[in-house]
């Protein structure tokens, strides 16, 4: 795996004991992938915009994973769950 872009998304990192503090660590991360996915959208390096993309991916995924695992509802971005989305 490439180096993590940010300090808080480094997968290597232990992650909290309680579900409430996962959560929280990977909502950091996320947070600091967006903002760093901003940074290199505005500087135009594609190479490393396209790491942080995958990056983001993987930790979104882990997001609702736990997300789930804590009883909460996964963010989706659009406040739609896939029994929203197949009701349609």
């Amino acid at each position: 795996m490439n180096a993590p872009l940010t300090a808080s998304s480094d997968p290597r990192h232990v992650m909290p004991e309680t579900a409430v503090a996962r959560l929280d660590a990977v909502r950091h991360a996320i947070d600091s992938l967006t903002h760093e996915q901003r940074r290199l959208e505005r500087l135009g390096l594609e190479l490393p915009l396209a790491r942080c993309q995958h990056q983001l991916r993987y930790w979104r995924f882990l997001e609702g994973l736990l997300a789930v695992a804590a009883g909460e509802r996964p963010a989706t971005g659009k406040g739609l769950s896939w029994l929203d989305a197949s009701s349609r």
